[in-house]
């Protein structure tokens, strides 16, 4: 398998975060319709399609993170940095377990099973939402800019030693 250069690297997490937006909208979408007494069996193919995202793409994106983007900024001297990249690690890790409870819940609604409680479902989809958004905007906003950043000076400094 070739290398993932890290420019891709980046648009690759960029990409999977529009994704994820774009799945919690649908996600809430649904939500609203089943609320209002709409057919779960309308929405059964966008719930898999939902419930398979989060615990595939969404699951690996963070796996990800942790090997290839928090390491270095963990090594910085910035203990802003330090503890903003030790929070994603904590959120990584609630994440998961609010996806845990939240899962099967979308693949029973996906195969057509009547056990979900919509008031636990409406639950979890909120504290899956804040979850991740939070998230997102400290990635966005601070984590992936300075990853950036640091790898830019990398490069330089790698053109630099070549050309000597």
């Amino acid at each position: 398998m070739k290398p993932v250069s890290q420019p891709d690297r980046f648009q690759a997490l960029d990409a999977c975060h529009q994704q994820i937006h774009e799945h919690l909208a649908k996600l809430t979408d649904v939500l609203e319709k089943l609320q209002v007494g709409a057919d779960e069996s309308e929405y059964r193919g966008q719930m898999r399609v939902i419930e398979e995202f989060f615990s595939g793409s969404a699951h690996q994106h963070h796996v990800d993170e942790e090997k290839n983007i928090f390491p270095k900024l963990l090594a910085s001297d910035n203990a802003e940095l330090v503890q903003a990249v030790r929070t994603l690690q904590q959120d990584h890790g609630w994440i998961e377990q609010n996806w845990l409870e939240l899962a099967p819940m979308l693949r029973a609604i996906a195969e057509g099973e009547d056990w979900v409680d919509m008031a636990e479902l409406q639950h979890n989809v909120e504290v899956f939402l804040a979850l991740l958004h939070d998230h997102i905007v400290l990635e966005e906003t601070l984590i992936y800019p300075e990853a950036k950043g640091q790898f830019a000076l990398e490069l330089v400094a790698r053109t630099q030693r070549l050309a000597s």
